[in-house]
């Protein structure tokens, strides 16, 4: 049996199709008409598929461009294809009945979602991005468009190192930037250069993702939980602890509690890393979206041979441009060089080229600027709703990011609220969801849900605040007892 492709580079839009094709006879015009009528009959071939030409396929085939010919009019005589001249043919539809046509996928439910930490997608600057893209298609060089520097595109690297210096304060080189598909990407590279030079713990913030969690115990590491307060990450636990070769902490805005690592202790964690040699992973996932002052710099510039400062494109922009950075300790580059290598995966090389021109035009600080004057006003109408239709709660962590911790009235375990407002249709996370501990019962001190204002269209805004506000309520008045149950609260906290 010989299997062939039709693949001719013909030059009008009806020749240039693709066929595969398996002839099981030595009589190349049985052959082909046994494989078409087969193709069809089992629906590899849906109706109103468009075939090649006989000129294409005769020449694909290697046979004479009147065997194919004969092929098509036998077959369209049977009715299974329909030619016309100078139109070109088709898979005939079945006689007498209308054309199956597959379902569209199942929609997901139009559900609110009020989840931390998730963007608004519908206000990707189209346009702008768009424009970018065009002008990075056609300034690209041939080189551009080959097998480009494992660590990321050159230009792009360029453009992020003076970008992070002028807005983050970060101290680094081109040549020390890592360009990944996300931050996921970014800290499993870090976690394996790590784990292949020797080191067993990774130290985290007691809340936070446990998808960055389960990353690092992917990596062979062990995940080893640190208590956070009013101050963040409480750096003298941290100290306490032995063996521990790196800490994730995200010291602009901790994760999901909203409050800034104190002066004092950013300080001290940086001391730490020197004095012991470990790596501080610091992911300042949103840390260009303060609203009250200008936001704080980054722990990196304090210590740029021990941090690993990550950003990611995800909130100012969208999470489908699927970009991440990482401005890393020059010791630890040919590492990370290496892992890259090793995985097989490159960030998409357009797409670099892309977001460099974008940042090089400013497009970047033009959409924060925009997205920041957009979640400013939709933070601020959560605290109104708050204050004026939730008596008992309050609104605790920092006028920044994209969430804000929502304090339950004592006695309100925050897995009513969950439920009840999945019972709504929105989507709501506790912070025991978020614990790394497991969330126990370690005190008699108000829950708390972790409320986004980030994820949903502007239209719905407030639809999802009502269903959060009539979720709370059912709570409050479903008489759950005050002994269910429930995590350790954050401290009060005071603002950096």
């Amino acid at each position: 049996m010989a299997d062939f492709w039709s693949t001719s580079p013909a030059r009008s839009a009806t020749t240039g199709l693709d066929l595969h094709l398996a002839l099981g006879t030595p009589r190349p015009g049985r052959g082909l008409e046994d494989a078409l009528r087969d193709a069809v009959t089992s629906g590899r071939l849906a109706p109103r598929t468009r075939l090649p030409s006989t000129r294409a396929l005769a020449a694909d085939l290697g046979v004479a461009r009147g065997t194919v010919a004969a092929v098509y009019a036998q077959l369209a005589a049977e009715g299974w294809l329909d030619s016309r001249v100078g139109a070109g043919t088709w898979v005939a539809a079945p006689v007498g009945a209308t054309p199956a046509v597959a379902p569209p996928p199942a929609a997901e439910p139009d559900l609110l979602d009020l989840r931390a930490g998730i963007p608004d997608a519908s206000g990707f600057p189209r346009a702008a991005w768009a424009a970018s893209a065009r002008r990075a298609a056609t300034e690209a060089a041939t080189a551009h468009l080959g097998y480009g520097d494992p660590l990321g595109d050159a230009e792009l690297r360029h453009a992020l190192a003076a970008y992070l210096a002028r807005v983050r304060g970060v101290r680094t080189e081109p040549g020390a930037v890592v360009v990944t598909h996300g931050f996921g990407e970014l800290l499993a590279l870090v976690c394996r250069a790590l784990a292949a030079r020797g080191a067993r713990r990774v130290a985290v913030e007691r809340y936070g993702h446990a998808a960055h969690r389960e990353v690092v115990a992917a990596a062979g590491l062990d995940v080893v939980p640190v208590a956070v307060d009013g101050d963040g990450l409480d750096v003298a636990a941290l100290a306490e602890l032995s063996g521990i070769d790196a800490v994730l902490v995200t010291a602009a805005h901790q994760f999901p509690t909203g409050v800034a690592l104190a002066p004092d202790r950013r300080r001290s964690l940086v001391a730490w890393a020197a004095r012991t040699g470990a790596i501080v992973v610091e992911d300042d996932y949103d840390g260009e979206f303060r609203y009250d002052r200008r936001a704080v710099g980054a722990v990196q510039a304090l210590a740029p041979d021990h941090v690993v400062y990550a950003g990611t494109a995800s909130k100012a922009l969208a999470p489908g441009v699927g970009l991440a950075w990482g401005a890393v300790p020059p010791a630890l580059v040919a590492d990370l060089a290496h892992q890259r290598r090793l995985s097989g995966v490159r960030p998409d090389r357009l797409a670099q080229l892309t977001l460099a021109r974008f940042l090089d035009d400013h497009g970047y600080d033009r959409t924060v600027r925009s997205r920041r004057a957009v979640y400013r006003a939709r933070r601020r109408r959560l605290q109104e709703v708050v204050d004026a239709r939730l008596p008992g709660c309050r609104l605790v962590g920092m006028d920044a990011g994209l969430h804000g911790l929502l304090e339950l009235p004592a006695g309100v375990p925050e897995r009513a609220v969950v439920r009840a407002a999945a019972t709504r249709g929105l989507r709501l996370a506790g912070l025991a969801e978020l614990d790394a501990t497991g969330g126990g019962p370690d005190d008699d001190g108000p829950q708390h849900v972790a409320v986004g204002f980030g994820a949903p269209p502007g239209h719905r805004y407030e639809a999802a605040l009502d269903a959060l506000v009539a979720a709370v309520d059912n709570a409050v008045t479903g008489g759950v007892s005050a002994a269910t149950s429930r995590p350790a609260a954050p401290a009060r906290r005071r603002r950096r």
